[in-house]
This record gives structure tokens, sequence and C-alpha cells, in this order.
């Protein structure tokens, strides 16, 4: 993967476009939803980046954050990094397929008849995706540049015509008052920035993966906020009402200024939104089982890559089969469920940074934060506050009888149980464990 490929795979991972930020609009109006874009990525985006930057640049290895929580907090809290990540990856995976349906439904409205919908077509898009990872991390990548310029492209038409061509929507004579909900719309706003570490996951296969990480993260953080921010300017400035917007209100728009096509354009940006999204998150996720597998934790078989594009192609089709039973929850389920585990794995990559600076002062870092051990602490305090926002703002979230939250939380307790069964099963893991295996990749 060269700069421009993970740059693009780096976009897919964490944004995907304006898309999924209708609610944010709904909550706060785009006034403050644009200080919101704006103040996030300094508290949230800015300091993982940091920290991803200097991880990725000293120790490029295939299996990312996973690599680093081990090398710096021991296997344990490895393999515990890698299993928040991965049943992270259940709910995180079947969003983008549902996201792609509720567009492809907008385009084909017969659909939302047939109530097995959301499940078989978001099963074929997982399959979709897995079978374009199988040519190999460069192709993905650089499908996820074009992907980008295909879907932004509408949106530039959308920004161009309220610009320079003054065409707006007529404002209604009256509107409803705007029901404020600033916590909600924050919590919008970090889910839409995050993932800047799933790249590193393919640290293998990315040229000179020291200078390429740092360079593509920061030219990405400034992407994704740019691509957010212009297009809600240009709504602003059209005086566009956001009190009714929700998923697919940005078709709406499009349809208003532009006509017919400029709508259908916009929806099938959404479809290409959730399918580049599937797609280069299959990329990122799939390494785990890799990594895993190499250090003795998952079977054998998962380590196995094809001869030609090193593609580790059984822990691709087993992911894509897994993910495909988390389809049918609903959106706002799956991303409370999401930002809580992931949130886990990525305080795991703060205390790694520290844990290294610490144990590892001389560790060639290509890319180092400035500042000594306090700076570094520091970086993850402003993460830390917004995962306890969303935390709390989603506590009413539930999977039937039981909150969201509750879930989640049980869901991290069994990552223990199965370090020690797979202690206990696999005679590599313990070799593993103990330091007398260490693995293939390094």
């Amino acid at each position: 993967m060269t700069l421009l490929s993970l740059v693009g795979a780096l976009y897919m991972m964490v944004s995907g476009g304006p898309y999924a930020l209708e609610e944010l609009a709904r909550d706060v109006g785009f006034g403050p939803a644009i200080a919101v874009l704006l103040l996030v990525p300094v508290v949230w985006s800015v300091p993982t980046a940091l920290m991803v930057g200097e991880l990725a640049a000293a120790l490029p290895e295939e299996g990312g954050y996973y690599a680093w929580v081990r090398r710096a907090l021991g296997p344990f809290w490895g393999f515990q990094e890698a299993w928040l990540s991965l049943v992270a990856s259940l709910f995180d995976m079947a969003l983008y397929p549902t996201f792609f349906t509720m567009y492809l439904v907008r385009l084909v409205p017969a659909l939302a008849a047939w109530p097995a919908a959301p499940i078989v077509i978001g099963a074929l898009v997982i399959a979709i995706a897995a079978a374009y990872n199988i040519t190999g991390a460069r192709a993905v990548g650089d499908g996820s540049a074009v992907i980008t310029a295909l879907l932004m492209a509408p949106f530039v038409v959308i920004v161009g015509m309220v610009v320079f061509g003054h065409l707006v929507p007529e404002a209604p004579h009256a509107r409803p008052a705007l029901a404020t909900d600033m916590a909600g719309g924050v919590v919008v706003a970090m889910w839409n920035y995050m993932g800047w570490d799933n790249a590193s996951t393919v640290a293998g296969e990315v040229d000179r993966p020291q200078q390429t990480y740092p360079r593509a993260v920061f030219i990405a953080v400034g992407l994704v906020a740019l691509t957010y921010v212009v297009p809600f300017g240009a709504m602003k400035l059209a005086g566009v009402d956001p009190s009714s917007w929700d998923t697919g209100a940005w078709a709406d728009v499009a349809r208003t200024i532009g006509g017919a096509p400029l709508g259908v354009a916009v929806i099938i940006g959404g479809m290409l939104s959730a399918f580049g999204m599937c797609t280069a998150l299959s990329l990122s996720y799939s390494r785990l089982p890799l990594a895993l597998a190499e250090d003795g934790f998952l079977p054998a078989a998962f380590a196995r890559r094809g001869a030609r594009r090193g593609v580790p192609w059984v822990s691709v089709m087993v992911c894509a089969v897994v993910w495909s039973f988390s389809l049918g929850l609903s959106f706002e389920r799956l991303v409370t469920l999401d930002i809580v585990l992931y949130g886990s794995s990525l305080l795991l990559e703060f205390a790694a940074l520290v844990a290294l600076r610490i144990r590892e002062p001389g560790l060639a870092r290509p890319f180092r934060v400035p500042g000594g051990i306090g700076v570094a602490v520091a970086l993850g305090i402003g993460p830390l506050a917004l995962l306890g926002l969303a935390f709390a703002k989603n506590a009413s979230e539930s999977i039937g009888p039981v909150s969201a939250p509750v879930v989640a939380t049980g869901l991290m307790l069994l990552g223990p149980l199965a370090y020690i069964a797979a202690l206990r099963l696999s005679p590599g893991a313990r070799k593993s464990a103990s330091g007398l295996a260490p693995r293939a990749a390094r």
C-alpha cells in the first residue's frame, strides 16, 4: 500500500463521507454542528492520531494495535485488545450493510415491503466485500480512494450550486423549534471520527510504514474534517431546516436543489460509502485473527495467506460469515455497542503508548509525539472524557430486556475467560504467552 492507497483506506475506515451526520444536524442545528465537527477532532481525533502515528511508526507489525499492546503490557492485555476489537467488529461490520440497505430502499422503494431485505442484502454486501479483499490490500486501498472521489462528487455539486449558483431550497414560513441535544450530537460526531487505528493492522502490507503511517493519518484527519464541515456550511448558507433531518436527508436536499438526478447521485453515493467502509474495515479486522494465529491463540489455518498477494484468505472468509450474524439489529443499538467496545480497546492503546515510553525509552520512534511522559498521559484524557459521555448518553439503549452498555460490559468480561480457554487448549498459546515462541511476523 502506498501513501495514496493508505489515505484512501483510512478515509473509508473512519468516515465514508458526510453520510450518517444527519442526526447531528437534527440534534443541534447546522451552526453548532459545525462547531462540534471542529472541536471533536481536537479532543478525540488529534490525540488518537498522534498516538497511532508514534506507535505505528515504531512498531509497524501485522496486527497493529494488538502488537502494540502485547509488547507494552504483555500477552494477556494484548489478547484483550484483540478480543475487544473483534467483538466490536461484530457490531461495527453490521452497521455498513444496514446503512447500504437504507439507501438502496430509497432507490428501490419496493424493497421496503420485503422483511428479509436487511439481512439478505446485508449478507450480500459482506460477501462481496470479502471477495474484494481477496484481491489484496493495495487493491482495497486504491479502490477506497476511487470510491471516496465518487461519493464526494455529488456533494461538490451541491456546495457549488449553493455557493456559486445561489440555488437554495425554499425556506418554510414557520419552522418548528429545534430540540437541541448537544450530548447526542457529540456522540454522533465521535462515531463519525472513530477508527484512526484501524489501518495499523495491515502494517506488514504498507510501503515504508515508518514514514507512510504518520503522514497518512494526519492527511486523513484533515480530509475527513473538511468533507464534514464544508457540506454543513453550505446547508447553513442555504438556510436548510434541519429539524426533521434523519438518515437519507442529504438525498432530499440534493433533489430539492438539483432535481431528481442529483438526488439519485447522493443515494448511490450513500451505497458506495457503506460498501467502501465495509470493504476497508474487512481489510483491517481480518488481520487480527492472522496475528492471533501466529501467536498460537487461534488455529494455524487463520494464518494461511494467498501465494500471490499474501492475503489471509481463511481469516477474511471466516470473519465475513461471523459478521453476518449481527445483521438485523437496529442502527442505534449497533452504534452504542460499537462505541463502548471500540472505546475500551482505544484506552488500552493509550496505555501502551505510556508503557512503552517508560519501558523502552530507547525504542526507535521515526515519529514521536513531542514531550515527555506527562504529554503521553495527557493525550488520553480527552478521549476518555468523551467515552464517558457516550457511555452515559447511551445507557438507555437496550438489546432486548438488557441495556446495551451492560451487554457490552458482559462481552468485555468474556475476554479473560477466552484467554484462559486459549491457554488450556493450545500449547502454542502457552508458549507464546510465556515468551518462548515469538511471533512469526517478528
